[in-house]
């Protein structure tokens, strides 16, 4: 983790951490043993730590004091090397960062110009070899900073590919649900709608109440249509339709009626629904709200499929402070009906813990009783 830190263009602060330490075992340990750096080494030296901390994150102006602090070094001391390796520092520091390759000269130029109008006249060693180590000294730092730069580059224009390929899949992958939904489940759907209408109409004289059932069964058929065709629009286009704005909301006040109307559905379906349900709900956020209609209309749905006509469904729903309390159970249907097994080969239990989770609440769903119950908490 730290060597990652270390050649990541973001983390100057852990470089120059490392750097300090260097430059105090170097003060401490090899001067110590030689000779002890004196007070301007350590005035110089400390100079040098706390501008590189202050300014690890201002390259430029960092380079420029770090050079101040080189020059005074070569001029009043015998030993300007945490100064001179402060400089080469911030030099790779410049590299490491600067966005165009003038920056980076212009750095070079200026840490070369100070050298050889001020270390080099009174320096012991050949001009051959002055030249040689300042070369050294400028070339390693900008070739581990243009290494780094250039690396912390190709990671991110590989996170950008990464990320492309994955919005294409998922396109690919909403492009073929869309297509099967408009072709096989649209079509089943409509053609459903169409053959009641057709059947309602050539069958005039029916009895009221299948009269009822075939109106509801058409116009629950024409609502799943629209629904149908709203999602197939956002597979295709998420970005236009706004991330399926239109699936995840409802007005608040209109969620009363609503859940009356799955309530109702219910009832024409045989389930005797004893609905509690608490008015404040016309308060709820929209997504909340739909959270609710959405698990209302599944549980009583599976009440109807898996408890039959016959059965009792008790649904409560209570707002409690800023939560909401939302349970639906059953009475299992039939009197001498043993206890229900847990549904298998469905996914309608699935899609409401989901539904919850996102929502930062827990379904709980099981047997109670000869029953089934299901029920959740979703916070504010």
């Amino acid at each position: 983790m730290w060597a990652g830190r270390l050649f990541n263009a973001r983390e100057t602060l852990p470089r120059m951490l490392l750097l300090i330490l260097s430059g105090v075992a170097y003060l401490v340990v090899i001067c110590g043993t030689q000779r002890p750096p004196s007070g301007l080494q350590w005035v110089l030296a400390i100079a040098a730590f706390a501008t590189g901390l202050l300014l690890h994150r201002r390259q430029p102006l960092n380079l420029l004091l770090q050079t101040v602090l080189f020059a005074a070094a070569m001029i009043w001391t015998d030993d300007a090397t945490i100064n001179q390796v402060g400089t080469a520092w911030a030099l790779g520091e410049l590299a490491f960062w600067a966005p165009r390759r003038a920056w980076v000269a212009a750095g070079a130029g200026l840490v070369a110009a100070v050298y050889l109008t001020i270390g080099l006249p009174g320096s012991d060693v050949s001009v051959a070899e002055s030249l040689v180590g300042l070369a050294t000294n400028l070339g390693l730092p900008i070739l581990l900073g243009t290494v780094g730069r250039t690396t912390h580059e190709l990671g991110v224009q590989a996170a950008a590919r990464a990320e492309s390929e994955q919005r294409a899949a998922r396109a690919d992958e909403r492009s073929a649900i869309a297509r099967e939904l408009h072709d096989v489940v649209a079509h089943h759907v409509a053609s459903i709608v169409l053959r009641i209408g057709v059947a309602r109409h050539v069958l005039p004289d029916l009895d009221e109440k299948v009269a009822d059932v075939f109106d509801d069964v058409h116009r629950t058929g024409t609502e799943a249509l629209t629904d149908l065709r709203r999602l197939v629009a956002v597979l295709r286009d998420p970005d236009r339709v706004r991330g399926d704005a239109a699936l995840t909301a409802i007005e608040p006040a209109a969620l009363p009626s609503a859940l009356a109307g799955a309530v109702e559905k219910a009832r024409l379906a045989g389930v005797n629904v004893e609905a509690d349900i608490d008015p404040a709900i016309a308060g709820l956020d929209a997504v909340r709200g739909l959270a609710v209609l959405r698990l209302t209309q599944e549980a009583l749905t599976n009440v109807a499929k898996h408890a039959g006509p016959s059965a009792t469904a008790r649904l409560r729903i209570t707002v409690t402070g800023s939560d909401l309390d939302w349970e639906v159970a059953d009475d299992g249907g039939h009197p001498h009906a043993g206890p229900r097994d847990v549904p298998a080969g469905g996914h309608g239990l699935t899609g409401m813990r989901e539904r919850v989770a996102v929502l930062g609440g827990s379904l709980t769903a099981g047997p109670s009783g000869k029953g089934w119950r299901v029920r959740t908490v979703l916070p504010a």
